[in-house]
C-alpha cells in the first residue's frame, strides 16, 4: 500500500539528527516537524526569516501572522527567532544548515533534481531552493514516486528545467526509500505490502536491488 504524505513524512523524521538545523521546503517536508522524536533538539529553519518552527498547525489552530517561505501556515516553538532574508540566506550560503528536505517534480539517478518550474506555465520563482541545494550536504527529497499521469519521476535524467545538479542524496517516496550514490538509485526500503517489482515498474532511471528489502515504518 503506497504511504500517504503524513506517512513519507513520519519517515523522513527519522533521518533528522540531534543538533540538527533543518530546512523544510513547502508541501510533505513541512509535515516532518510533527514527527520528530521528542527527546532530541532541533531547529527548523525557513528562507523568509525565522529559526525555531514548530509543527505544522492542525486545522483550526493556524495564525495567519505566522508563514514560511511557501506562505503555509506554522508555528513557532518557545525562543524562536525572527530576522530578515539576507540574514537566513547567510546562513544557508554559510552552510550552517545540517539537512535540506525538498518537494520534487523529477530526480536524476546522478542526484540532478527539477522542483521548480513546468514549461508553459506560470510560476512565482525559484525562491530559496537553487540557494538551498548548492549549499547543504544533505538532501533529502519527498515525493511521490509517479506523477498524476503515472509517469516515474525517478529518470536517468531530467527533463524540465533544473534546480540543482547531483545534490540529492535520499528519496522518500509513497512506495520506497532509495539512496542516490554511484549514478543509480539505490533501493533500501518499500512501504508496506508493496513489492519490489511495484518499485521496479515505476522507476525509470537505474536502480539497483538487493537481496533483502525491508519495510518502511517497522517498529
Amino acid at each position: 500500500m503506497a504511504l500517504d504524505k503524513f506517512q513519507i513524512a513520519e519517515r523522513i523524521a527519522q533521518e533528522v539528527k540531534d543538533g540538527y538545523y533543518v530546512n523544510l521546503g513547502i508541501g510533505i517536508p513541512t509535515l516532518v516537524a510533527n514527527f520528530v522524536r521528542e527527546d532530541i533538539s532541533v531547529e527548523f529553519q525557513s528562507e523568509n526569516g525565522i529559526l525555531g518552527m514548530g509543527p505544522f498547525p492542525w486545522e483550526g489552530e493556524e495564525d495567519a501572522d505566522l508563514i514560511n517561505a511557501g506562505k503555509q501556515t506554522i508555528t513557532a516553538l518557545p525562543g524562536a527567532a525572527f530576522f530578515d532574508s539576507a540574514t537566513s540566506f547567510s546562513m544557508i550560503r554559510g552552510r550552517h544548515v545540517d539537512l535540506t528536505i525538498l518537494g520534487a517534480m523529477e530526480v536524476a539517478q546522478n542526484g540532478d533534481i527539477a522542483n521548480w518550474k513546468i514549461p508553459g506555465k506560470m510560476v512565482k520563482g525559484m525562491g530559496g531552493a537553487m540557494d538551498l541545494v548548492a549549499s547543504a550536504d544533505r538532501i533529502i527529497v519527498a515525493m511521490t514516486h509517479t506523477n498524476k499521469a503515472g509517469d516515474s519521476k525517478l529518470l536517468s535524467s531530467c527533463t524540465l528545467p533544473l534546480t540543482g545538479v547531483g545534490c540529492v542524496k535520499k528519496i522518500v517516496t509513497d512506495l520506497a526509500v532509495l539512496e542516490v550514490r554511484d549514478n543509480a538509485f539505490h533501493l533500501l526500503e518499500r512501504a508496506p505490502g508493496v513489492t519490489v517489482k511495484e518499485i521496479q515498474q515505476a522507476t525509470q532511471g537505474t536502480l539497483i536491488i538487493p537481496d533483502e528489502v525491508p519495510e518502511m515504518l517497522k517498529k
